[in-house]
């Protein structure tokens, strides 16, 4: 497009092209990958916190791992400048799969292991849909 100054278009000729698209794609999963490195930081900085007693059983443990990389985190988006609904909108993503799997473990159909491996398991693709969903505030 050609900018004519003479018409105005200065602001539109300031404008900033928009970045390649691989440097977007390199930034998005760079954001998910600090993301996952957060909720670990998160886990292993916050476990010792809890009382064993709490965490002996298998549903109060996954719920208390959850909290604990959901805490870190949010930590991790609120220092990077997001938004407060799009941090709550991130936390419930994480822990909606442990609460809702916390039903068939409570009635005795989902194992205490099954809850821990199928919570992580539903909850990283969720996070990436989030993401994906929102793009525009991941980089992407």
């Amino acid at each position: 497009m050609t900018v004519d100054p003479r018409r105005g278009d200065a602001a539109l000729a300031a404008a900033p092209a928009p970045a390649p698209r691989a440097r977007r794609l390199t930034r998005f999963a760079g954001h998910y990958l600090e993301m996952v490195v957060a909720m670990v930081v998160g886990m292993v900085a916050l476990a010792p916190l809890w009382p064993a007693a709490w965490v002996a059983s298998e549903g109060v443990h996954a719920v208390v791992m959850a909290t604990d990389m959901t805490v870190a985190m949010v930590l991790w988006m609120a220092l990077r400048r997001h938004r407060w609904p799009r941090i709550a909108e991130m936390a419930a993503v994480m822990s909606l799969p442990f609460v809702a799997l916390l039903v068939p473990y409570g009635l005795g159909v989902l194992p205490g292991s099954a809850l821990m491996v199928a919570g992580h398991v539903i909850m990283f693709p969720l996070m990436l849909l989030a993401m994906l969903w929102r793009r525009h505030e991941y980089g992407l």
